[in-house]
């Protein structure tokens, strides 16, 4: 069972550093586009949506990493 979690650890860290480059990236985007935005504009941007959708599944991935740690945790008791 071991031999099956420690992949999936692994593919959801990736998952975990790809979601939070690309929050960063959109991040930064969103920094330039703001500063030529029209003022009277309202609402959240595109990149400003993407950036907060990527950093939710940062966390979510974080969280599942942490689930199946405490699953290989608790199988080696």
């Amino acid at each position: 069972m071991s031999t099956i979690l420690i992949p999936i650890i692994i593919l959801l860290m990736i998952m975990v550093v790809v979601s939070l480059v690309r929050g960063i990236v959109a991040f930064m985007q969103s920094t330039k586009e703001d500063l030529n935005r029209d003022p009277n504009a309202t609402g959240p941007t595109a990149n400003q949506l993407l950036q907060n959708k990527m950093m939710f599944n940062r966390i979510k991935y974080q969280a599942a990493a942490v689930v199946v740690c405490a699953i290989l945790l608790a199988m080696a008791r």
